[in-house]
């Protein structure tokens, strides 16, 4: 029993230290060719290095670090690719979401999505781009809640991480206002039942990201492979 416990608590700390690391790739705190080790990031944490080297597999199963063995692992740069990769799963997957809730949706869920509407202002107002991050985030995830598909925003979110690191390089006030307006288009065809316009809103939001890309390939090229 003390080994399922040990099991059971090292693979909940390597679950830990991937979210923690992946936040830290995709927020730019740790950058596309930096040097990372598991005795540095085990010592950051506070673990053993059991579930560091969990982690690191399961990041670079998901292409965000290269580990080589007896050399150094790093961060992987990003792949423009992947980019449009991730831009086609999130397309395809959302693009339904967004018709099935213009199709049912109620002055409840509209309530719901102005509410978090008017906090992206406030954050982007003060500048706030993590905040603004976040906000934007809840906010396709509350579509797909209301929409009661949550579990489609999970393989949204599973397969994003390299358009989460361009979205994240290119926010800003600019930008977070641009996306901020693209919302409001959104939420108002789903208050009318508008299902064509909700999804021609959705698919021009999204689209962004072509733009958002090739924007910071030419800002950062030495950010991709």
């Amino acid at each position: 029993m003390a080994e399922i416990v040990s099991g059971a608590a090292e693979e909940t700390m390597a679950l830990r230290v991937v979210g923690a690391l992946r936040d830290d790739i995709v927020t730019m705190a740790l950058k596309p060719g930096d040097v990372i080790s598991e005795s540095d990031i085990a010592g950051r944490y506070g673990v053993s290095r059991q579930p560091v080297r969990e982690a690191f597999i399961r990041l670079a199963q998901q292409g965000l670090l290269l580990i080589r063995p007896k050399r150094a692992t790093v961060v992987k740069k990003i792949s423009p690719e992947g980019v449009r990769q991730s831009r086609f799963i999130r397309e395809s997957i959302e693009v339904e979401i967004i018709r099935r809730l213009a199709a049912q949706a109620g002055a409840e869920s509209r309530s719901e999505m102005d509410a978090l509407i008017t906090e992206q202002e406030a954050a982007s107002d003060a500048d706030d781009s993590r905040r603004f991050h976040t906000l934007d985030e809840l906010f396709h995830r509350t579509l797909a809640r209301l929409a009661s598909v949550e579990y489609a925003w999970q393989l949204i979110d599973d397969h994003k991480m390299q358009l989460d690191r361009v979205r994240y390089l290119t926010l800003g006030s600019s930008s977070s206002q641009r996306a901020i307006s693209e919302h409001k288009l959104i939420v108002a065809a789903v208050a009318q039942g508008d299902v064509p316009g909700a999804e021609a809103a959705m698919r021009a939001h999204l689209a962004r990201a072509e733009v958002l890309l090739n924007q910071t390939i030419a800002d950062h090229p030495d950010y991709f492979e």
